[in-house]
């Protein structure tokens, strides 16, 4: 099982440090996220500050975004990395794409992202085949790169494509088209066996593949002391209030406490929301173990259901060294 990093919400002045640490803790991947900043830029940095860690998005908004300015931020942070960058990309949920992006939602999630990443692939086949650009589809339809926007080829044209979700419709696409999956923190094993992995087989097995050829890598709850707890238990009910997140926990019978978080929210009653996740919940959702027996206790839950894991506690050189190195020399022995 690989080990893999979240990159906190900082500043572009503060990625070289992290990156640099990040790389000499043993870290796989360094994963930035779109929430306060751009996940695109800490990838320059990454790549010119390090020599081997792997680096990528998880996620860039894919609904805010043109298939092109996908296709060439990824083909200049490959062409700089010497191949380290993966392409992660989310739908996010319909309030944020139309209120907060301005940009209007699709009538098909599933069908929309599959376009994408299929016009996303045919920029880099033209870009290093030099092929005609014609991509047609319901969504897109791309006709004309001239040579004077063409960048050309590139040593590492084969950018790995990973896509996040929740539902069945999102990790079905997964195994028909994406290289990868990114698992949402909201997850537990008996939703990874009953739903989410079945179909992405299902997917990949309509694609001519096996689950095997997708890379499934899951970001993880984590609690290890009283004070990660409640942090954790405000998250868990943060998401479980999202009603796009309602199969997870009507898998497990919370369909009445998952209704009662919505509501909860709309009022903004934040700080009501994290005493409806009981000890059951906290435990379904998050790994909950001491320090010293936190590897094995992730091995267990994800041995067989995940290849690699990210811990949802960002990495932040200085700040508990130690607990990164007992993780990432505990899941490495085994």
């Amino acid at each position: 099982m690989i080990l893999d990093a979240l990159l906190p919400p900082v500043p572009l002045s503060s990625i070289p440090s992290i990156a640099r640490a990040a790389d000499k803790m043993g870290f796989d991947t360094l994963w930035s996220t779109e929430t306060k900043h751009d996940p695109f830029l800490p990838g320059a940095l990454i790549a010119e500050h390090t020599q081997c860690i792997r680096f990528g998005t998880a996620v860039a908004i894919a609904f805010a975004r043109s298939p092109q300015t996908l296709a060439q931020k990824a083909w200049d942070l490959s062409e700089m990395s010497d191949g380290r960058f993966k392409l992660g990309l989310g739908t996010q949920v319909k309030a944020h794409i139309v209120r907060r992006f301005g940009m209007a939602w699709p009538e098909s999630a599933v069908g929309k992202l599959r376009e994408q990443i299929q016009a996303v692939r045919a920029f880099w086949h033209t870009w290093q085949s030099g092929d005609p650009l014609n991509f047609r589809g319901k969504y897109y339809k791309l006709t004309l790169m001239t040579p004077f926007f063409n960048p050309g080829p590139i040593d590492h044209p084969k950018i790995p494509i990973y896509i996040a979700g929740v539902n069945k419709g999102l990790a079905r696409l997964a195994g028909e088209l994406a290289d990868g999956f990114l698992i949402h923190p909201l997850h537990s094993e008996l939703y990874l066996k009953e739903a989410l992995l079945p179909a992405i087989a299902q997917g990949a097995a309509n694609s001519s593949r096996s689950l095997s050829d997708i890379d499934i890598s899951a970001t993880a709850f984590v609690v290890t002391s009283q004070e990660e707890e409640q942090f954790i238990r405000s998250q868990i009910a943060f998401y479980a209030s999202t009603p796009s997140y309602l199969a997870v926990m009507s898998l497990h019978g919370w369909e009445d406490t998952a209704n009662e978080l919505s509501r909860l929210a709309r009022r903004q009653r934040w700080g009501d929301m994290s005493g409806l996740i009981d000890d059951k919940m906290l435990a379904t959702f998050a790994v909950v173990a001491s320090v010293s027996k936190l590897p094995d206790a992730i091995i267990n839950r994800y041995q067989g259901l995940a290849d690699r894991i990210t811990l949802y506690l960002p990495f932040i050189p200085g700040e508990r060294d130690s607990y990164w190195r007992r993780i990432i020399q505990g899941i490495g022995e085994k």
